[in-house]
């Protein structure tokens, strides 16, 4: 495979998409042991998640809405700045 079919399956260099995966990995990895989830017993975890979750009733749901919309509010203007700059150029 040539270098450039390369770049295109992983979406830029492999090492450098390596690089990314494993600094995402860790983020995504602090954030699910900040709810409480073990990678080693993940559905246990993730029960006593549902478990904990139910047990704060609507607070939880209030909490989630909250922490959706601050991250929204960041998440969605870049992802559609970085889909118009990506976006196919007319001919």
């Amino acid at each position: 495979m040539s270098n450039d079919t390369v770049t295109k399956i992983f979406g830029g260099s492999p090492l450098a998409v390596l690089g990314r995966l494993i600094l995402v990995s860790i983020l995504v990895g602090v954030i699910l042991s900040a709810l409480g989830l073990d990678p080693f017993d993940i559905v246990r975890s993730i029960e006593r998640l549902v478990q904990s979750i139910w047990n704060m009733g609507f607070d939880a749901f209030r909490w989630l809405w909250r922490y959706l919309l601050l991250g929204a509010v960041i998440v969605v203007p870049i992802w559609i700045v970085i889909r118009l700059i990506n976006a196919p150029r007319g001919k």
